[in-house]
């Protein structure tokens, strides 16, 4: 008796998921930290400049009865951020669109909308990060002097935490909710965070009030920072002591750290647009899809941020 079997007739064939998975993505996090927006510019320029008006000195003499106040002139500081074009695009072809049995467009159309804020996180990521004011953690180990020198018993502490917390209430800078800075810390740098003795009986008191996000895994505040979990928070490849420590960057920042400066001209605008290109071949099979944004970021306020680089107890110090 004869079977007719998979190998034997050529209706065998595999099935397709007509529904189109990502790789994973990040949360973008570092442009809510650009607060300070270039909202009443003059007119539209290559660059924007902000001003900032000095405190006067503290009059603290007591005044002559029959003599005169003598005047004082004010002073400034500027900050100028420079805008740049940024933007990418894909270009799908008609024989794809007519052979896929994805909706190749529309997927096209979802990572490139990624794409754009994905990248744009990256700037201010690298604008913010570039800040001036590093307080090398201690850990367990001693006490380093530049990022060279942090070792694997560098990780994360809490006095670290809260002489950023006290450097940035020394320089007045203002806080966001409740008062609290925002602190931008990797998963592996939050890993030794939460271990600490400090910070799980914060823990421990979020859990008696209110468990759900704790169960999340969230930090919460501490240490008048609220702590925000995110995998963008850079890594420094073996950057650190012998060149095999990964240093790891934690961002502490207050109001007005950041400014973000954008075209205003139509066309333009505070946030990147999504382009859906011009079919211009003869045939009109190339459809491109990409975006675009004219914009520029720089620190306002040195005195608003504070970075912290520590090593991490599970990072990859080999």
């Amino acid at each position: 008796m004869a079977y007719t079997g998979t190998g034997d007739v050529s209706s065998d064939t595999a099935a397709f998921q007509q529904l189109a998975y990502f790789a994973f993505r990040s949360q973008p996090m570092y442009e809510m930290v650009a607060d300070v927006r270039s909202t009443a510019q003059t007119h539209n320029g290559a660059s924007v400049q902000f001003n900032i008006y000095d405190n006067m000195a503290q009059a603290t003499s007591a005044l002559t009865e029959a003599s005169d106040v003598t005047a004082v002139a004010l002073g400034d500081s500027t900050v100028t951020v420079t805008l740049a074009e940024y933007g990418n695009a894909v270009i799908t072809t008609a024989k794809l669109r007519g052979t896929s049995f994805l909706n190749v467009d529309a997927d096209a159309a979802n990572i490139i909308g990624y794409n754009m804020v994905d990248s744009v996180d990256k700037l201010v990521s690298d604008v913010a990060n570039a800040g001036t004011n590093v307080i090398y953690s201690t850990g367990s180990g001693a006490l380093p002097t530049s990022r060279v020198t942090i070792a694997d018993a560098n990780t994360i502490d809490t006095a670290t935490a809260r002489q950023a917390v006290a450097e940035l209430r020394g320089a007045s800078a203002p806080g966001f909710e409740n008062g609290n800075y925002i602190g931008l810390i990797h998963p592996d740098v939050s890993y030794d965070l939460r271990a600490l003795t400090a910070v799980t009986d914060v823990i421990q008191f979020q859990i008696r009030q209110e468990g759900a996000a704790v169960r999340n895994g969230s930090i919460g505040v501490f240490g008048g920072i609220e702590w925000i979990e995110n995998p963008r928070a850079p890594i420094l490849d073996d950057a650190g002591a012998t060149s095999t420590t990964n240093v790891y960057q934690t961002l502490v920042a207050g109001r007005q750290a950041l400014a973000k400066a954008f075209s205003r001209a139509p066309g333009f605008g505070e946030d990147p647009s999504v382009v859906f290109g011009p079919v211009t071949d003869t045939l009109r099979r190339f459809h491109p899809v990409g975006w675009y944004h004219l914009v520029g970021h720089g620190i306002f306020r040195q005195a608003a941020l504070r970075r912290i680089e520590s090593s991490s107890s599970i990072g990859d110090n080999t």
